[in-house]
């Protein structure tokens, strides 16, 4: 879940998008290993709307349909930004814990 909304914030980041550009900016910047269901996309783009960190308009997407197009607000901007620093130190901890090469003393 926090993942995803951290992935959401960044597409955002860039400028406003409507739920499959999204979607498809995800899979194309994880090189497709990341994919991302409508089942999981919608529900936390409503959930990021009621905690206020993105709004939402209607417009009309590239194909000519109306879609909605999801916006950053100051404080999804905030949050990004925390998040993404909260997120780096995650990673950088994980990887420090499986590239280690000394053992737990129980193990010696």
């Amino acid at each position: 879940q926090g993942t995803l909304e951290l992935l959401v914030l960044k597409t955002l980041s860039w400028g406003p998008m409507h739920g499959y550009g999204i979607a498809s900016w995800i899979e194309s910047a994880t090189g497709d290993v990341l994919r991302v269901e409508e089942g999981s996309l919608y529900p936390a783009l409503y959930r990021m709307v009621r905690k206020g960190w993105i709004r939402g308009e209607m417009g009309t997407s590239e194909n000519n349909r109306r879609a909605k197009y999801y916006h950053l607000t100051a404080e999804g901007r905030r949050q990004f930004r925390e998040q993404t620093s909260g997120w780096q130190r995650f990673a950088s901890a994980v990887n420090q814990a499986v590239t280690t090469t000394r053992a737990p003393s129980w193990a010696r």
